[in-house]
């Protein structure tokens, strides 16, 4: 049986169940904020996937892994407005899914990184985490600067980062909705089956 309850401060939009229950996952709607939420996996262990996006790229990447994800473990698909650090503090494991914006993160997952540093700090050592960043050129600047954040909480990171380059030059092409490559997304879903399954089996 399902449970409806909404952790901390989600808006469930779409809900995947997993393979096991044999019932059918509605992805009919673009934007997933909450997956796998069910009444016996409300306490178990809780992979956070944390995204912000401008284009829809990042959002794309990051419901790719999502699905990966939630043939696994439970997955709470959040953007990074709605991460608080109650949120986080619910999670055993993180993927940050962001865009490069200026050389470093978007403004929107720097703040989300600001409001829980704190509340974090010295409570999640050695949990694990992951990134995926997308960019228009390079990404380099961004995954430094998240890899120097997640630092000082003692992250451990157990998968190699993933940086998409869009190949974005202009301010037209900057702006412009993005459309992700298959094998891009394909990387993505690989991230997401990876965590996913680690943190089921209690590897990390």
């Amino acid at each position: 049986r399902l449970s409806t309850a909404r952790p901390v401060s989600f808006r469930p939009i779409a809900l995947f169940v997993r393979k096991e229950t044999g019932r059918a996952v509605d992805n009919r709607q673009p934007r997933l904020l909450v997956v796998c939420l069910m009444e016996n996996a409300i306490h178990s262990k809780r992979l956070l996937i944390a995204w912000h996006s401008r284009t829809g790229a990042s959002e794309a990447m990051a419901n790719a892994a999502a699905i990966a994800a939630a043939e696994h473990v439970a997955v709470d698909l959040c953007p990074a407005g709605e991460t608080s650090a109650d949120t986080m503090l619910a999670a055993c494991a993180f993927l940050f899914v962001a865009p490069e914006n200026l050389g470093g993160l978007s403004g929107a997952m720097k703040e989300m990184f600001d409001r829980a540093y704190y509340p974090l700090l010295g409570k999640r050592e050695g949990y694990a985490y992951g990134s995926i960043i997308a960019a228009g050129s390079d990404g380099t600047g961004a995954q430094r600067q998240l890899d120097r954040i997640v630092t000082g909480w003692r992250l451990k990171r157990v998968v190699d980062p993933l940086i998409v380059n869009f190949d974005a030059q202009t301010p037209e092409a900057i702006m412009a909705p993005k459309k992700v490559p298959e094998e891009a997304l394909a990387n993505c879903r690989q991230i997401g089956e990876a965590m996913g399954a680690g943190v089921a089996l209690g590897v990390f």
